[in-house]
């Protein structure tokens, strides 16, 4: 798969739909929760609309309510294709090593492709570190989130000398749903501080270059000028694009070229797809998540 990919990444050309269309009836996108639906669907409906004229077949976005909805449609074979955080690939290969298999990761603008967990509190709220959120509220996202609760569920309790158990440190330690429900809460005054996912790179004051705060700030949620960063993972590698093992080759060399060549083909769609701005995708193997794999063991 890897030389398939190199050849895909090589050109920007798209190929023939026949033999795709012969192989497939539908193709199947699942998007992970952590945004209201709506904003998801719109977000994806160019590379749907475009995965759909290259494959010659129906494309159909789900957004199931969480993550795990996504997962197990991958498991089961009723979804083809998604996004995944690093923690949701590794539950994914945990329970199946077989069923699907990562073939891009988004890559940042200066060629990496980490990005960070950021912990985050209001700005008038006067907490400016982790030390200001004992016995306040904090707020994780999605338990099979990377950034919205392994990794902080893990460096944070290095950091403070307690665990994320309610009333060790934190007054409560609570779920909201995902990324977006996260920045809200926290913008509301609902929870005191909480976590979730950015690239680290440009301005604060624009949500960073991407992730989820970008993605509020483009949208007209929050005022990154209300907020302040209150802590910052060590760097996470990117989630990656995984698609079902069981796909034909030539549906997964179609999907490939098209994500790869999304950025030089429609840079308005790209920036929708990627949360933000970013350099593209390259191609990426189950060997650069054996460390998230091993974090996700140490949680089960």
């Amino acid at each position: 798969m890897k030389q398939i990919l190199a050849a895909a990444l090589a050109t920007t050309a798209l190929v023939t739909p026949a033999l795709a269309q012969d192989s497939i009836d539908e193709f199947r996108l699942g998007i992970l929760g952590g945004e209201n639906a709506q904003d998801r669907m719109t977000s994806n409906e160019c590379f749907r609309a475009k995965a759909e004229e290259l494959l010659g077949v129906p494309v159909k976005l789900f957004t199931p309510a969480d993550y795990d909805g996504v997962i197990q449609g991958l498991l089961g074979g009723s979804i083809d294709m998604a996004w995944l955080g690093a923690s949701g690939y590794a539950k994914a290969w945990l329970t199946d090593p077989d069923a699907i298999e990562p073939i891009m990761v988004k890559t940042n603008d200066d060629g990496s492709y980490g990005y960070h967990s950021i912990g985050f509190a209001r700005k008038d709220s006067g907490i400016t570190s982790l030390e200001d959120m004992q016995g306040k509220v904090f707020a994780f996202g999605d338990p099979n989130s990377t950034s919205g609760y392994l990794i902080p569920s893990i460096e944070i309790p290095e950091e403070v000398g307690a665990t994320m158990e309610s009333g060790d440190y934190f007054g409560e330690v609570k779920f909201v749903g995902g990324h977006e429900q996260t920045i809200v809460a926290v913008a509301n005054g609902d929870v005191d501080g909480g976590v979730t996912w950015a690239d680290g790179m440009g301005d604060w004051e624009d949500g960073y270059n991407s992730g989820a705060l970008r993605k509020a700030s483009d949208a007209g949620l929050v005022d990154m000028n209300e907020l302040v960063e209150i802590w910052k993972s060590k760097p996470i590698p990117e989630g990656p694009i995984v698609l079902r093992k069981e796909l034909p080759e030539r549906v997964k060399v179609d999907i490939a070229t098209l994500t790869a060549s999304l950025p030089y083909m429609d840079p308005d769609c790209a920036y929708n797809f990627m949360a933000g701005d970013a350099l593209g995708f390259q191609p990426i193997d189950h060997d650069a998540y054996i460390s998230i794999i091993e974090a996700r063991k140490s949680k089960m």
